[in-house]
């Protein structure tokens, strides 16, 4: 099923209509127009360690992206819009990838459409309709077939050099597994009642070329507040370059606080190595709270936390360490990349049990055809090993295969 909603932006654009630019004005907007068809097969399979029935999913999906120039006004302004439909060859369970209907089956299509206003003063843009973020406060899910979709508006400055100045609010969401814009809540939380909206407002300064310091606060109203802060530094000695990241979370409750309440802190540091082809990295991450950390119903991911994966090892009290290698084949097979990591778990708090642990083995392997007529095509296989003590492990396989049409 597909489902258009504008009626939020639909003020905006009306707006725009009535302005009745000039030909001329509207040059830029139709000549810097760009559009793009991403075509996409996913393919998930995932096996429990106990008896429970196997599950996973198989789809087929496009998602056509325009995205227009502005205007050649004072204040500049343009329009996007996308489509996303996707076709379910199979489904066996609920695997968090498509929709499940009460019935417990799937349906044989689902998507999304919407559109995007925007206007551009200097280096200041506002955009008001349908977003893909990537903030420490909210994230666009690539990870399964349809991409997470916020609606909401968002200003952002960079008329100071270095610095990045975000604010905004979302209020509704549509994520991996439904074709409806929704109100926000809590994965696993109370969805009684829905928040209306997540305010959003953060800075992001390179004090010089190796030094970046961020700092973010987000409000789900009536669940929760949630703080980040962020260093990166970036260094090279030699052939070897070095880069450090320090990130810290900080939860606590608000207004109704409809899914409790929340002390809630997430520490994190990554080192990462990098030599020619190759590059490391060690992650460690502490939790301290007493139940899990908070994520946005639909299981939207949170990547800033440093160890965000399958797991994500964010239950109470969690101590992890994680280990990652990863390969670029480039000088012997160009287009080929290995991924490999595992993150161990420790001093679990969960069901009244203690001291409990998890681990997580990934490996991964992605291939870009680098000619032809099929250049860009790109097959992605994973594999994600899990492993807990107090509760079923399993066994998961994705392959993905991705290719983009520009027109």
């Amino acid at each position: 099923m597909m489902k258009c909603n504008l009626c939020k932006t639909g003020i905006v654009l009306s707006a725009l209509t009535g302005l009745a630019l000039p030909t001329t004005a509207l040059a830029d907007f139709v000549a810097d127009g760009k559009v793009k068809l991403d075509l996409k097969n996913f393919y998930l399979t995932r096996s429990y360690d106990t008896a429970a029935d196997d599950v996973g999913s198989w789809s087929q999906a496009a998602d056509l992206q325009y995205s227009s120039g502005y205007t050649d006004t004072r204040i500049q302004v343009g329009l996007d819009a996308s489509s996303q439909l996707a076709y379910i060859i199979s489904a066996d369970g609920d695997d968090g990838s498509v929709p499940i209907h009460a019935d417990g089956e799937a349906p044989d299509t689902y998507g999304r459409s919407g559109a995007t206003f925007k206007a551009k003063y200097s280096k200041t843009e506002l955009t008001v309709g349908d977003h893909r973020p990537h903030l420490p406060i909210a994230w666009d899910d690539t990870s399964r077939q349809l991409d997470t979709i916020y609606e909401g508006a968002m200003l952002q400055s960079k008329e100071i050099d270095g610095l990045a100045l975000t604010a905004g609010r979302y209020w509704e969401v549509v994520t991996r597994e439904s074709s409806d814009k929704e109100g926000m809540s809590i994965f696993r939380g109370n969805d009684d009642k829905r928040s209306d909206g997540l305010d959003f407002l953060g800075a992001s300064y390179d004090v010089n070329k190796a030094l970046n310091v961020t700092y973010f606060l987000g409000t789900l109203n009536d669940y929760y507040k949630q703080q980040y802060a962020g260093l990166t530094y970036k260094t090279r000695l030699g052939d070897v370059g070095s880069r450090t990241d320090v990130r810290l979370f900080r939860v606590s409750d608000d207004g109704e606080a409809r899914n409790g309440e929340y002390d809630t802190q997430a520490f994190g540091v990554r080192e990462s190595l990098s030599m020619g082809n190759h590059a490391v990295m060690i992650n460690y991450q502490k939790m301290n709270n007493d139940k899990f950390f908070p994520t946005l119903n639909g299981y939207i991911p949170q990547p800033y936390l440093v160890q965000w994966s399958n797991l994500a090892f964010v239950r109470p009290d969690e101590k992890s360490l994680g280990l990652v290698y990863m390969y670029n084949a480039k000088d012997t097979l160009p287009g080929l990349k290995i991924f490999a990591r595992m993150i161990k778990g420790t001093d679990i708090d969960v069901g009244g049990l203690t001291d409990e642990n998890e681990t997580e083995k990934n490996l991964y392997v992605t291939y870009s055809l680098q000619q032809g007529s099929l250049k860009g095509l790109t097959f992605d296989v994973r594999g994600n090993f899990i492993d807990r003590s107090f509760t079923s492990g399993y066994d998961e396989y994705r392959v993905t295969t991705t290719y983009t049409v520009n027109f």
